[in-house]
């Protein structure tokens, strides 16, 4: 069995609208599933450059699937150890929520196969 890898990355700035109001940042934090086969979500990293934390969202078909908090000026790393499939067709993408009046820049990097 082949695997593909497959990465949602960058650096994004972002404008806070409310921690309960995740908003998207850039078309190439959006992956679909390629027909005919599945994808797994093996980690995230992310960055935020504010003095506040921050909340990147993973969404699976326009619903939220993980958060991830982010600290002011800090990082955070997560293996993700439980194996999920997500199926052909279906949709990720990576949004960030912050506090209203809260701006900066995010470093985001998903890392999926596809198997």
């Amino acid at each position: 069995m082949s695997s593909t890898f497959r990465f949602l990355q960058g650096v994004h700035a972002f404008a806070g609208s409310g921690l309960e109001k995740p908003s998207a940042l850039d078309a190439s934090l959006t992956y679909v599933v390629p027909d005919g086969v599945r994808a797994q979500v093996l980690y995230f990293r992310g960055g935020n450059s504010s003095g506040e934390l921050v909340v990147v969202v993973l969404l699976r078909d326009g619903v939220p699937m993980r958060y991830f908090p982010v600290g002011a000026r800090g990082d955070v790393h997560v293996p993700l150890r439980v194996v999920e499939d997500v199926e052909s067709g279906e949709t990720l993408e990576l949004q960030v929520a912050a506090p209203e009046g809260v701006s900066g820049s995010v470093v985001l990097d998903l890392g999926l196969v596809e198997v």
